[in-house]
């Protein structure tokens, strides 16, 4: 099993105008939905292959089969009734980035916000939280990395050694339970290899990147294989701070060592071992009060995060009738994020009336550990008349964070000095998924998963909850198989989230009467998932096509929104409950031409909105002796039909790449994004884009020399926005007007990488 295992492993700052599809944005659907009109016609295919460069269609290169890892069992892409995306290694190390966030386009109806050093936010399908200050939250999108349970730290997802990112679309109630309501991402890291080998990477670009990547890996004669992986990545940035006078004020300085160890005592036993430690210091000054790449923050910024983390997977195969899988996993993080809440420097506008200068810092620690042990059947041990394999569960997890918030300014405004909280989950589960073989054509799949939550929150407020709630989640899928192994699916999938109390905003209503006490908690939330889809393997495994279109109803859907509190210039933010829905489609594809030529592709389209939805209109702030002092009217935003933040309506990803020798190759690659709501607060939106990416390439067997251009066309990618309303604008110059304030993601930028392996 090792051997086997291990072979295979061996293998311009203005601002754009807003418009809904642009000319370039038709042409990469187009040729999106040409491609697909191809593979209808192997005949005019054929013909098409004989015309290129002399090849003809014996040349051509079939696609590697793809092993899903995050599923209960290791599966095809192509038999998996869901809508997944998969990004291999190669397609990492082409891309010329460090972090996940920068891949996600390449997903359809994949999102990230960002508000930080990196977009440490995840969103799928239009679910998925933007962001996190004062209250703990609960994630919308399962994040794993090498088995270790990194969700809500989306800091931590480095493409360093990775071999495949997955990304499951939808609820993942049965396989993931509570922190899996939108889907899933799983990040796997390279195995041991069996000869002694290894690589040394050196990444140099204009934004004054030096980043350098050491991987050595081997198995000795016992058959005790490990690998292990550093990283040191460091970024001056694209922000210029004129205040200080300094480059690097957004800077990126990450340290990642990781490592695995992988040991089979007997034919019956294997074990692994991984581990990871962060240590990640990076810079946050990313919003300037002009809307460009020119801030004036007296106060630097900070997006630090050190994490310790380990996972250990006991694969048993002793038994006749089933396999055990028990993944134990444990990791403690320590996260800072602070940042100059005025984005200015004391005395820059000194001749405003309203002055004001505050900063804010949030300091988290957070321990979690989970136990997953799963039995799954042989394929020779089915039930029920010898037609259904079967898996069953029982998972575990724990997880304690502690919150400790410094505010200060240097305006003597009052303002609450210090602020902590303490949540803890603890929860259980039971699952189990039955596969039914009904004809040689037909397949039912069903999972349930019961989960037992108990949650308590605490704080230095004196405000306190404990709920302890029982949730149920599962799918059914039927499926079927033409023949030629095509797979055509439906399916209903049920997901869930936990409720909560917003402890900041019972804070803010001791000393407010006027905030309804509507605010204080928010309900479970549940989502049901419709989808069909099929995933086809075509022209002798030289095409494959996945298309899944859904429909999802989320009953009350978590929605943050914000009341301004004018005692201390802050915002304070909930939770609320409102009922959403809304549709999709997905298309991906990958078409190998021959040896030299190959293209792919991923559509995304999505439309979901709110129903009856209005914020809350206004609120009262009362001096000591209870008198209205200054009433705040927030502006009601009426969200009835209107889409969900970050849920843009299209995305696509267009590219193909060349391979004119036996050592060169070329690629070119076109993303674009429809504009998106940036919060679901206000009404203000992002602007659509499209952006260029091209690479050149020198490759042997021991040496490569990439050269690489990213946004090449300079687009502005707005990774964040904010809105300050007629109650309180944020730049005195224009005498605190509404603005909306955007972040922005990286622009044109220059590199290459050269690569040595042994």
């Amino acid at each position: 099993m090792l051997n086997a295992t291990l072979n295979k492993q061996t293998q311009a700052q203005s601002r754009k105008r807003s418009y809904s599809l642009t000319s370039l944005g038709k042409f990469a659907a187009l040729g999106s939905v040409l491609l697909a009109a191809i593979s209808m016609s192997p005949a005019i295919l054929a013909e098409q292959e004989k015309n290129l460069s002399g090849y003809s269609i014996d040349n051509k290169k079939t696609i590697e089969e793809v092993i899903v890892l995050a599923d209960f069992r290791k599966t095809k892409l192509l038999d998996l009734a869901n809508s997944i995306s998969v990004l291999n290694a190669e397609t990492i190390k082409d891309s010329g980035v460090q972090h996940l966030d920068q891949l996600l386009v390449r997903a359809p109806n994949v999102n990230f916000s960002s508000g930080a050093s990196r977009g440490r936010f995840l969103q799928i399908r239009g679910i998925g939280e933007r962001s996190q200050f004062v209250d703990p939250i609960n994630p919308s999108v399962g994040l794993v990395i090498d088995g270790i349970d990194f969700t809500g730290l989306g800091l931590a997802a480095s493409t360093l050694d990775i071999e495949q990112i997955e990304i499951l679309r939808g609820p993942q109630g049965t396989l993931y339970g509570a922190n899996a309501l939108a889907g899933l991402i799983n990040l796997s890291s390279f195995m041991p290899t069996l000869d002694n080998s290894g690589s040394l990477s050196l990444q140099l670009s204009e934004d004054f990147e030096h980043n350098v990547d050491s991987i050595f890996s081997n198995t000795n004669s016992d058959g005790l294989g490990f690998r292990v992986a550093a990283r040191f990545n460091q970024q001056e940035g694209d922000y210029r701070n004129t205040f200080t006078n300094r480059n690097n004020t957004n800077n990126i300085d990450e340290k990642i060592f990781k490592g695995t160890l992988y040991a089979e005592p007997n034919e019956e036993l294997s074990l692994k071992l991984s581990g990871v430690f962060l240590d990640i210091d990076n810079g946050y000054d990313a919003f300037s009060l002009k809307n460009n790449r020119r801030t004036s923050s007296d106060q630097a910024g900070q997006d630090a995060q050190e994490s310790i983390a380990g996972a250990v997977t006991v694969y048993w195969q002793g038994h006749k009738s089933f396999d055990l899988e028990t993944v134990l996993s444990g990791a403690t993080t320590k996260t800072k994020y602070n940042f100059d809440e005025d984005w200015s420097f004391i005395g820059e506008f000194v001749e405003s009336a309203f002055p004001y200068s505050s900063a804010d810092s949030y300091s988290r620690d957070r321990d979690n550990s989970s136990v997953d042990i799963r039995f799954i059947s042989k394929p020779e041990q089915k039930i029920l008349n010898s037609s259904s394999s079967w898996v069953f569960g029982l998972y575990q997890r724990f997880d304690l964070e502690t919150l400790g918030r410094l505010r200060f300014d240097d305006l003597a405004i009052e303002v609450d000095s210090a602020f902590g909280n303490r949540f803890q989950t603890r929860n259980h589960a039971a699952y189990g998924q039955l596969t039914t073989t009904l004809s040689e054509h037909w397949t039912l799949n069903t999972g349930l998963r019961f989960e037992k939550r108990i949650a308590s929150y605490s704080d230095t407020e004196n405000i306190s909850r404990r709920t302890d709630e029982n949730l149920i989640g599962g799918r059914v899928a039927l499926e079927y198989r033409t023949d030629k192994g095509n797979l055509f699916y439906g399916l209903v999938s049920r997901g869930y989230k936990a409720d909560g109390v917003n402890g900041q905003i019972i804070s803010a209503a001791s000393s407010n009467a006027d905030i309804p006490d509507s605010t204080f908690l928010f309900d479970t939330e549940t989502l049901l998932n419709y989808e069909i889809g099929s995933k086809s393997n075509l022209l002798d495994n030289a095409l494959q096509i996945q298309v899944a279109a859904f429909y999802q109803d989320r009953k009350n859907a978590q929605t943050k929104q914000s009341i301004f509190n004018p005692d201390d210039f802050s915002f304070d933010d909930y939770l609320s409950n409102a009922q959403a829905n809304g549709m999709g489609i997905e298309l991906e594809a990958n078409y190998y031409i021959n040896d030299q030529f190959k293209l792919y592709t991923s559509i995304g389209y999505l439309d979901v909105e709110f129903e009856d939805f209005v914020t809350i209109s206004h609120v009262d702030a009362r001096d000591d002796f209870g008198q209205v002092a200054n009433e705040v009217l927030l502006d009601p935003v009426n969200l009835d039909g209107r889409d969900i933040a970050h849920a843009p309506n299209y995305q696509f990803f267009f590219g193909g790449e060349y391979k004119f020798t036996d050592h060169w190759s070329i690629a070119l690659d076109i993303e674009g994004k429809d504009a998106f709501f940036f919060s679901n607060s206000h009404n203000q939106k992002s602007d659509s884009y499209e952006a260029i990416h091209a690479r050149i390439t020198y490759s042997n067997d021991n040496f490569e020399l990439m050269f690489w251009g990213r946004n090449l066309s300079d687009e502005d990618v707005e990774v964040r926005g904010f809105y300050f309303s007629n109650q309180f604008g944020n730049n005195p110059s224009n005498g605190y007007a509404p603005e909306t304030y955007t972040q922005l993601g990286e622009p044109r930028i220059l590199g290459a990488t050269a690569t040595l392996r042994w």
